[in-house]
Order: structure tokens, then sequence, then C-alpha cells
């Protein structure tokens, strides 16, 4: 009753509201907030710490953003707990269940609503991908508090969601049928060399897959190769540290890998324009280097895990692409939407559009295609674009910090930053900064693609192998420290990859 009686109130204060902010946004002028890196007037103010204190005092509301952020930062790390509180409510619900099966008398039903209730909201809470979207709550109510609603809408319509919107269409059409098959063949003949075992699929799957990032694009080699090591190695039920090494090689793997191009990696997308990066540039910059360091992540882990490896092969099935056959004409098809969504990415509008030609394709050509799954690439789009709307007011701390750092320190300090923060967001502040020297425009993307893999927010890509992969790691799902961990290696060995190499 309580509930049902907040439910109302809300209801009516959001139709008292909504109208009146609706007008706000007509007449929302400028934004106002965050303020303007260069309307700080402190061009001049050195060390880093006094600019950053300066800027907290021009406009406190610096300081509540980043504190949400840090708060929301900290809920990823305790997701696991939620979802377990959750577990524990459904295991409740079950034994209640059993106990009513001749009727549910009135105080029982009640305490079903009640429980039900309890696991749905600690269910919602342990979502990683719900996180950042559920402390935009209090990051917006603070900016309409503070600046008025006009300001707040102001803040939410000059963000551009341009690469969520990418990543979820991108993600869907990589996860059709045909593109799947197509990989799935490509991979298998690397696999085949290994006669094709678990342990065979393992290491193409991470050594290849990753590489093919650089020219399908990381959102779409993520979901791919997620999906096969689900089908093909997690589904042998490896043990614990196994699961977790190999998560933390395929999300290091997949961030450096798409830096054989400069179209395919978020970070990279955001400054290539900007600093002169073509696709030379970053093969010869990055891209053999991430080469070099995929291969001797791997080939250190698979030396590491070899008996369990062979264990896994000697007990499961030898793999071959099945025998399905898709006409090449919708094969064909599906690249050049995937081409079209490439090529337009920084466009929504033709992003949408030519995923609305794709939806209408493969109603056409039902019998080749699977039902089309958009639940994990709408959560990881809801993911970015909350990520996206909290790392907009960070650049008046994580501007100074970089600024104030030579090669080596900038680096390991990108590197870090990336662990806490999106890495696109890390290289695009950075090209913000005036006076970038070549050298440390090569440390921040170094930096920001090295640390790429340590956590589920460090990559745009990373959720959609986290939601993909979640089921394979038991009730509780995913721990981030555990990640962190299993990540420790392949990113240390990355990033000596990318900054020792001449």
């Amino acid at each position: 009753m309580r509930f049902r009686r907040l439910l109302f109130f809300v209801t009516v204060l959001f139709a008292w509201v909504a109208p009146v902010g609706l007008r706000a946004a007509d007449v929302a002028g400028e934004q106002i907030f965050p303020i303007a890196l260069d309307a700080y007037g402190d061009a001049t103010v050195s060390p880093a710490l006094d600019k950053i204190l300066g800027r907290a005092r021009q406009d406190p509301l610096n300081v509540v953003a980043s504190l949400i952020f840090l708060l929301a930062i900290i809920h990823t790390f305790l997701a696991s707990r939620f979802m377990a509180i959750a577990h524990r409510y459904e295991h409740l619900l079950d034994g209640l269940l059993a106990r009513t099966e001749d009727g549910i008398d009135p105080e029982t039903a009640a305490r079903y609503d009640r429980l039900r209730f309890r696991a749905q909201f600690f269910h919602f809470m342990g979502e990683v991908e719900a996180v950042f979207g559920i402390w935009l709550v209090p990051l917006l109510l603070a900016l309409a508090g503070v600046k008025g609603w006009a300001a707040m809408i102001a803040y939410v319509s000059h963000t551009s969601f341009a690469e969520p919107i990418f990543v979820v269409i991108i993600m869907a059409i990589a996860a059709s049928r045909p593109i799947l098959r197509l990989t799935e063949i490509f991979l298998g003949w690397f696999a085949a060399l290994g006669r094709g075992t678990p342990a065979a699929w393992w290491l193409t799957i991470l050594t290849v897959g990753p590489l093919l990032g650089s020219f399908i694009t990381e959102p779409a080699a993520m979901t791919i190769c997620a999906l096969l090591l689900r089908d093909r190695f997690y589904d042998l039920k490896p043990g614990p540290t196994l699961r977790y090494a190999t998560l933390g090689l395929l999300f290091v793997n997949i961030s450096i890998g798409g830096t054989l191009t400069h179209f395919a990696a978020p970070p990279v997308v955001m400054v290539a324009a900007k600093w002169g990066w073509g696709w030379t540039e970053m093969t010869r910059l990055f891209g053999w280097k991430a080469a070099v360091a995929i291969l001797t992540s791997n080939a250190a882990y698979f030396t590491w895990f070899r008996r369990e490896l062979a264990a896994l092969s000697a007990a499961g099935p030898s793999f071959f692409p099945a025998p399905e056959r898709i006409p090449l004409g919708i094969t064909i098809a599906h690249l050049l939407f995937i081409s079209w969504t490439v090529a337009t990415a920084h466009y929504s509008a033709l992003v949408v559009l030519g995923f609305l030609f794709f939806l209408a394709f493969s109603e056409a050509t039902e019998r080749h295609q699977s039902p089309l799954q958009l639940r994990t690439p709408v959560l990881v789009g809801f993911f970015l674009a909350a990520l996206v709307l909290h790392g907009n007011s960070q650049g008046w701390w994580i501007g100074p910090v970089l600024n104030g750092l030579t090669r080596w320190p900038l680096m390991f300090g990108a590197t870090a930053l990336t662990a806490v923060n999106d890495n696109a967001a890390i290289t695009y502040l950075a090209s913000l900064v005036p006076g970038f020297s070549a050298e440390l425009k090569h440390a921040v993307m170094a930096g920001a693609v090295t640390g790429g893999g340590l956590t589920v927010i460090a990559n745009a890509p990373n959720p959609a192998g986290q939601s993909i992969l979640s089921g394979s790691f038991g009730e509780d799902g995913i721990s981030p420290l555990k990640l962190l961990l299993a990540a420790l290696i392949p990113t240390l060995i990355a990033g000596a990859a990318l900054m020792l190499l001449p």
C-alpha cells in the first residue's frame, strides 16, 4: 500500500513538473554546465592541484558531479553483492510458492509482493549495465536543483549519443546469423590447424578475433568473440581461474586489437582526425605492436594453463563449422550493412536509417536469420549513454591531471584513469589539451588502449562481453576485482609493447 501511494505521488509530481520542464527546454540557451575548460581563465595556474581546487571553487557542482561519478564506480564493484541479495530473495520466493500450492492467503500474497519487489530491486541494482543510469538520477536532480531545469535540459541535449547508438546497432548486426557464420568459418580455418579442439578454438578466438576488430570494429569483434567463447569454451565448464584469465585476455586483446586502423576503436575514433592519424599511422605506431602483445599474452596464458586446456580438449568434442549454408548474397548484404554503419558512425540519423533497412532485409530473408537479439545491445547502449553523460562533467579535473604529466607518467595516468572512465573519454579530453606533442599523444593513446581491459567500464565493447558471458560465472556474475587481477598481466605486456617497441 505504501509503495502504491509513493508511485501515485511520483506520477502526480511528474505530471505537474513535466509541462513546466518542457517549456523551460524550449527557451534553454547555451549549456552552462560544465563550464568550458577555456572559460576558467586558469591557463597559467600551476600545479595541477591548484588548478583543480580553483575550478572546484568556481563551480562547486563540479565536485558534486565527480562524487556522484565516484559512487557509481564503487557501485560497479558492489554489483555482484546486490545480485547475490537478489538471488536470496528469489530463493525465498521459490520456497514460499512451494508451500502454497493450494492457494495463497492475503497475508502470504502481501509477503510475496514484498519479496518480489525486493528481488527485482536488487537484481536491477546488480545489473552492471544499469549502474551509471541509476546514478544519472542524482546527477540530473543536482543539476536541475542548482542550475535550473533549463540547464539540465541543455546539458543532456548538448551531449552526443552517436557512439551509444552506433554500438547498439553494430552489435545487433554483428550478432546476426550470417555474420556469425562467416566469422566462425574464418576462425574455424585457424582452429582447424589445431584439429578444432577447445584449446585451438580458445587460442584462435583470443588471437585472430581481436585483430578482426580493426576491420569489423571492436564492438562487433567483442560480440562475436564472446558468443564463440561462450559456446565453444565456457560451456565446457573450465575452472574459475581459467575462466577469469580468459575474460581478462579477451578484454585487453579487444582493447588493443582495434588499433590497426583509425576507424574501429572508440578511443582512436575520438582523436584520429584531429591528430592526423590515418590507417598507415595507426598500423605503424600501434597496430603491429598490439599484435605482438596479443601473441605474447596468449602464449603466456596458454603455457600456464596448458594442462587444463589439454584436459578440456580431451573431455570435450572437436568443433568444426556447422554444415549450414547461407546464400552468399545474404552474407554480402550483411557485410554491406556493417560497412554502412561504420562509414556513417558519426551520423546517427544515417546509422538508424541503415538499421531500418537491415530490419526489413532480415524480415525478407527470415529463413536464414536468427531472432533479432536486442536486449544485450540496448543494455550496453544504455550503459554507454549514461557513461557519456557522467563523463562530460569530469573534464574539470581530468584535463589538468593529464596536462601536468610527462611521457611515462602520462601513459600510467591514462591507464589508471581508463580503469575508472571509458578510454574514449580519456583520449577525447586529451585532444582538448593544447600543446600536446607527438610523443605525448602516443603516450596517452597507449595508456588508454592498454587500460581498456581492466574493468567493465574501461572500454565501450566491454559491457557487451560482460552481458554475453556473465552467465558463465555463476549466479553472482563477474567479479570486478577478479577481472582486474586477471587482466593485470596482459595489461602490463600490452603497455610494454606499445611503449618500448620501436
